[in-house]
């Protein structure tokens, strides 16, 4: 469940009140927005301003200054403008629902809200309105370079950044309306985003990758990006035909099957649970579960 990533690695932290990012090394925490905080505040403005990968090799250069033990994580970008996931997109998963012999035509798209996730080691909070608290792990993206209309031919050249989801859903929660999912898939803390970004830097890094959920280290989910039903090329084209897509823009590109949901009987989340979200080249993204206060 874990693995040597070799591309840099830039996260968001908090200690106390003070909220900063950096890059995080073997040997500890680069604190970069203590030396470029003035004119980039967060993680966003630097994917703003193009300055991503420069921002990593100067970190590289510098000595840790912050034990990462003293931290706690946030979510990469604190305020993105659009935080857009994408269901059913993996055939297992798919196959499902009772059409499931059929690929749909076109994404499922739903909105989740910044509130609704926390960072990497933070844990999930199971509501006081349900206890079908499930798992989801998927794959983030960043977008880098505005544009709408975004030909899938030009798609990737607008990612700036990868990341794991753990999209936490109340799954009684998501069948309370006849048409929409948003109430599920947005209770406060109910999912997280992390640890880090990885600069996007070429295909390879997301083309057939390993996308993997261990709970309490038992195997739930498992399947490769190939196998993806729209490609993260025709998620940017889809998406961009109807907004504009901005710098620090996340969408979260699908779960394979495995969810808890499809035990018999489920497996919801509870308080001590361990989740584990690790994809090849992105590292590994763990939370645990608490109860709402």
């Amino acid at each position: 469940m874990s693995e040597t990533i070799t591309r840099p690695r830039l996260a968001a932290y908090r200690i106390g009140e003070r909220r900063g990012y950096g890059l995080v090394t073997d040997s500890g925490l680069v604190d970069l927005s203590a030396r470029f905080g003035a004119e980039m505040p967060t993680l966003r403005e630097v994917i703003e301003q193009g300055r991503l990968t420069a921002l990593a090799e100067a970190g590289a250069a510098l000595s840790p200054d912050i034990d990462p033990a003293d931290v706690e994580w946030d979510i990469p970008i604190p305020a993105p403008e659009k935080i857009i996931c994408v269901g059913v997109n993996f055939p297992d998963r798919n196959a499902e629902y009772k059409d499931g012999q059929t690929a749909p035509p076109n994404p499922s798209l739903f909105p989740r809200f910044a509130r609704s996730f926390v960072g990497h080691e933070v844990p999930l909070t199971r509501p006081r309105a349900s206890e079908q608290l499930d798992y989801e792990g998927e794959i983030v993206i960043v977008i880098g370079k505005p544009g709408r209309h975004i030909p899938q031919a030009r798609a990737l050249e607008h990612i700036a950044a990868l990341s794991l989801c753990n999209e936490g859903t109340l799954r009684d929660w998501v069948r309370h309306a006849k048409f929409n999912v948003t109430q599920g898939k947005n209770f406060d803390g109910s999912g997280s985003i992390g640890p880090w970004l990885v600069p996007y830097q070429d295909e390879a890094q997301i083309a057939d990758i390993r996308l993997t959920t261990h709970v309490n280290g038992a195997l739930r989910q498992d399947d490769r990006t190939s196998r993806m039903i729209f490609s993260f090329r025709k998620i940017v084209e889809y998406v961009s035909t109807f907004t504009t897509l901005v710098p620090g823009d996340v969408i979260v590109t699908g779960t394979p099957t495995g969810a808890g949901a499809r035990h018999d009987p489920p497996l919801w989340l509870k308080p001590g649970d361990v989740i584990e979200v690790s994809a090849e080249g992105i590292g590994t993204l763990r939370n645990g579960v608490r109860d709402e206060a």
